[in-house]
């Protein structure tokens, strides 16, 4: 008897205990130190060991604390903190104690979630007395950036001497920085590979000669120097991961190959360490052997942001679609699919989906299923679901390598047209779920796909002449579904756009830019 009580007594303990020891997740913007990981969690920074373990707050405030970074004795934690409402630099104890502010030229904000943070805090000089930090303070444009030092006393901020810097680090004696001019660290840079991506350099602070250390157009980004070797972070295989460039040899290497989810906010201990962000956990790096740990990490808060709640959706609502027959409306809102009644009846949650991004949503010709792009299978696809939400939603396209956009019905319901972020235009056939592309623009990308009421043809505009031939107009095109042919049908002299067909199909309309007054522009940035 006294056996089983002990028992069930000892299986009810691990049964209530076990929730409570459970990997902590959402753990962003790491930095590393001996024994030692620093982090935030819920918007306050938190420490914990570097071999896991339960976390132990530093602060508290109600504003964010972020990019966390240990001076080179483990002694301070500099940071970005909103104290004060806007964001400035605050240096405090790593065990813990009152932050002290060492910058106050005001922030440029309030900013867009997809401009990050001014004042971001990059790092230490070498010798502990600074703090590194990037700020848009001398900058007339948003993207632009500069990197400064603040020394951990107070006083005015100096200035590095790079003319744009989004990031930068150290070489182990200071004559050398790694850094890249530009700052992306908040908007869609997966896969991009524009004018803006980030890209390395060496740059000699003597000299003030800089040497490009980076390959290919994919974004190069969070740059470490570690001994003669410069760790960094990048997408050029479809997944961010890291790799190594020597700096004596000028090779670079691929160092990690994950292929599920991306390395995220790489920071190190300029010795032989890297911690990283990855699915929302904590990794650390040992630069020796590569070998990676994960580490598993308690943040022993009261669960407040993860108990079930009802939130006001309102603020949220985007990518509206009214029903055929006008009684029903979709739309996205945090992620979710949501169809409401035009006048009567109940809010239906369509796709139920806590864990993905489903957006774009469109019903089908006769209301019966809604088509969205859902990222559940990882990559951004197609799918469908009944409109009544009561069965699980069906994926219809694989194999997406770049953001998708809206899926369009054709009005026979038998196909669904859609694009991508490389300027790509698709037909996925219904039947048998074929995927055939049917345009690619050389310049820009292509959002304004309409279908012929009875859906065999497709109209959009398409910028045909590359950028680098200093580009051109849009030019309206018409897509042929029987003959599968793509026609030009608007004179590519004259800007248009936004092509749509009457109820017949005998017209096409579209707008068109045909101003040749010697005015002010949306063509020219001067004169038209």
């Amino acid at each position: 008897m006294f056996t089983r009580v002990f028992v069930k007594t000892a299986f009810l303990f691990l049964l209530f205990a076990a929730p409570a020891l459970a990997q902590t997740k959402l753990l962003r913007f790491p930095d590393v130190y001996g024994d030692r990981v620093v982090f935030t969690y819920g918007s306050d920074l938190w420490t914990a060991s570097a071999n896991g373990g339960q976390a132990v707050r530093l602060t508290a405030h109600p504003g964010m604390e972020v990019f966390a970074k240990f001076s080179p004795d483990g002694r301070w934690i500099a940071f970005t903190g909103q104290y004060d409402g806007d964001e400035q630099v605050y240096v405090m104890p790593s065990t813990g104690g009152e932050p002290k502010q060492l910058t106050f030229y005001p922030a440029k904000g309030p900013l867009t979630p997809r401009w990050g943070y001014d004042n971001h805090v990059m790092g230490w000089t070498n010798d502990g007395k600074s703090i590194v930090f990037r700020s848009q303070r001398d900058s007339w444009s948003l993207p632009q950036s500069k990197l400064y030092t603040i020394a951990v006393t107070g006083g005015a901020a100096i200035q590095l001497p790079m003319p744009e810097a989004g990031s930068g680090d150290f070489s182990a004696d200071g004559t050398k920085m790694v850094y890249s001019p530009r700052t992306r660290d908040f908007r869609t840079e997966k896969r991009y590979g524009g004018g803006q991506a980030n890209t390395l350099y060496i740059y000699d602070l003597n000299s003030a000669e800089a040497k490009k250390i980076s390959e290919g157009v994919r974004a190069s980004r969070d740059a470490m120097w570690i001994g003669d070797k410069i760790y960094y972070n990048s997408d050029r295989d479809g997944k961010f991961n890291l790799y190594a460039y020597d700096v004596s040899s000028a090779k670079t290497a691929q160092v990690t190959t994950f292929k599920d989810w991306e390395v995220r906010w790489a920071s190190s201990d300029d010795t032989s360490r890297i911690v990283y962000e990855r699915n929302g956990e904590l990794e650390i790096l040992d630069t020796k052997s590569n070998k990676p740990t994960k580490l598993s990490i308690t943040v022993p808060d009261d669960g407040v942001h993860k108990r079930a709640r009802t939130i006001n959706a309102a603020q949220y609502i985007q990518n509206v679609a009214l029903s055929p027959k006008g009684e029903r409306i979709l739309f996205g809102a945090r992620g979710d699919i949501f169809s409401a009644p035009a006048e009567k009846g109940g809010t239906r949650n369509i796709t139920h989906s806590s864990t993905a991004h489903d957006k774009f949503p469109r019903w089908s010709p006769d209301g019966s299923r809604v088509a969205f792009i859902s990222d559940r299978s990882g990559e951004e696809e197609i799918w469908t679901a009944a409109q009544d939400g009561m069965s699980e939603p069906q994926q219809l396209t694989s194999g997406g390598t770049a953001m998708r956009y809206a899926p369009e019905w054709s009005g026979d319901g038998k196909r669904i047209a859609f694009s991508d972020k490389d300027g790509k235009v698709y037909i996925l056939t219904l039947a048998d779920k074929k995927v055939m592309q049917i345009a690619d623009s050389p310049n820009g990308q292509i959002n304004d796909y309409e279908w012929s009421p009875k859906g065999n043809y497709l109209a959009f505009s398409m910028n045909d002449k590359p950028a680098s031939n200093n580009g051109g107009f849009n030019s309206v095109y018409v897509y042929d579904v029987n003959q599968n042919k793509l026609n030009r049908v608007t004179d590519p002299m004259f800007n248009a756009q936004n092509p749509t067909f009457d109820p017949s199909s005998d017209y096409l309309y579209y707008l068109s830019d045909r101003e040749f007054a010697p005015q002010i522009s949306n063509i020219e940035f001067n004169y038209a």
